[in-house]
């Protein structure tokens, strides 16, 4: 009876909680992590790519992933095996996932520039194929698992705590791991094994208990009609989950530029990233229990209180963050603490999403609302890493030219770290405050009440 809910159902183990979010932010986030703080400049500093052309790379790579969400999700959604939709995934992807990523960060000598490029190009969007092949079933299980908004939060707040250890590790210490092992790739291959044993623990543990039969026979058209034609007030979420990625992406893939070149002071690289990590890290283990617990529960208005609270470090940051360092480590160190905590707060907003269609249409669209969330994610993504590029070049950035760059670079930089992300953080408030789902809140937990668990399986 100590292991039942208020329905008189098992509860879901906590060891399983705590998997899943080893699975999402371990070995798996790592290399995620590095992909976003170091990619662009492994692009145009290790490999000699233009920083134009590796503009138009990552744009084309994060466009065509962001493309292939709904594809995978509705993939996913359509499963039938044995072990579930979402689980059999979770056993094969990690392996495609840890090649891949250990190809990409391999610099290709003997190639022509050309060639650089195609290889760069190939693995870049291999490499995103394969997030989205484990992102999209990761997310799908939290609903599938459990309906319980206690057991819901937790996974979502300790796999975001898991991440943000992730990115602390790998966004501050990965100039230390090139150092010591000569190059990416070792390292990339290590964190590859974490992700392969951390998700066959979890697909060994979990059970996919309260899903909704899909017809074989429905289209992903049907599913994507669903979401965007009978509740068009849901793209307000997209907005979201899209300047979340942005926010939060460039304040990761503008600090090496900032630091390095609008600072000229690359000996404080380490430093400066590990303060951000941080305070990415005590974002999620210390800010989001704390302000989620003033609001009750209630991660939009979270979201809103602490986008307001980051906005206004970003805005100082931006018109004096470089006169004074301590000035600029505590800012920088508080924005992150502020802002960092959206990353976890946006899935709250999924599995409300979930909930509200199977409401609404009686159906499970797990996979594909995890997708449509990935979609506008990387399409944030793409904005991020391209845009950062492009920014640069079209300013007249030159690589490794400390010191050398021109007042539009310089300006630019500054606009990359402060300015875009404080403006991202005023447009998540307004979206926010049309929250589409909120009048729907109340129904939704009556539906949940009278969910019944699938243990066969």
């Amino acid at each position: 009876m100590g292991n039942e809910n208020k329905e008189g159902e098992q509860r879901l183990p906590r060891s399983v909680q705590i998997v899943h979010g080893l699975s999402n932010g371990g070995g798996f986030m790592l290399i995620q992590a590095t992909v976003a703080s170091y990619i662009s400049v492994f692009m145009t500093d290790t490999v000699g790519i233009a920083a134009g052309t590796a503009s138009i790379i990552m744009l084309i790579a994060t466009l065509w992933d962001a493309v292939n969400d709904p594809l995978m999700g509705g993939m996913c959604d359509r499963t039938k095996t044995k072990w579930g939709r979402y689980r059999p995934y979770i056993l094969i992807v990690p392996f495609i996932l840890t090649v891949v990523s250990f190809f990409l960060f391999l610099n290709p000598q003997g190639l022509s520039d050309q060639g650089k490029v195609i290889y760069i190009t190939i693995f870049y969007i291999l490499y995103g194929m394969s997030v989205t092949g484990l992102t999209m079933p990761q997310m799908s299980l939290i609903p599938a698992m459990t309906k319980d908004d206690g057991e819901r939060g937790f996974m979502v707040q300790f796999d975001i705590i898991m991440i943000a250890v992730a990115f602390t590790i790998a966004s501050s210490f990965t100039t230390n791991f090139v150092s010591f092992f000569g190059s990416y790739a070792p390292f990339i291959l290590i964190y590859g094994i974490l992700a392969i044993i951390a998700n066959l623990a979890l697909f060994k543990m979990s059970k996919e208990r309260y899903v909704i039969e899909t017809e074989e026979k429905r289209p992903l058209t049907t599913d994507l009609k669903i979401f965007f034609g009978h509740h068009p007030k849901l793209i307000t979420l997209l907005i979201v989950w899209c300047l979340a990625s942005i926010g939060y992406g460039i304040m990761f893939s503008s600090s090496v530029y900032y630091v390095m070149y609008y600072l000229m002071r690359p000996d404080l690289i380490t430093i400066y990233m590990l303060i951000v990590s941080i305070g990415a890290l005590v974002s999620m283990m210390a800010f989001m229990p704390f302000f989620l617990k003033i609001c009750k529960g209630n991660a939009v208005n979270t979201m809103i209180i602490t986008q307001a609270l980051c906005g206004v470090c970003y805005v100082i940051l931006f018109i004096g963050g470089n006169k004074s360092m301590p000035l600029l480590y505590v800012l920088s160190f508080l924005a992150t603490c502020f802002g960092a905590m959206e990353q976890g707060l946006i899935n709250f907003y999924v599995n409300d999403t979930i909930d509200y269609i199977q409401l609404k249409e009686g159906i499970s669209m797990n996979g594909v609302v995890t997708a449509i969330k990935g979609f506008a994610y990387k399409m944030g993504s793409a904005a991020t890493s391209s845009g950062i590029l492009a920014v640069l070049a079209a300013t007249g950035y030159i690589a490794n030219a400390v010191g050398g760059q021109n007042d539009a670079t310089m300006a630019a930089i500054n606009w990359l770290r402060f300015g875009i992300p404080a403006i991202c953080c005023a447009l998540i408030i307004i979206f926010l405050l049309m929250y589409p789902i909120k009048p729907y809140w109340g129904e939704i937990a009556e539906m949940k009440k009278k969910m019944k668990a699938n243990d066969e399986q």
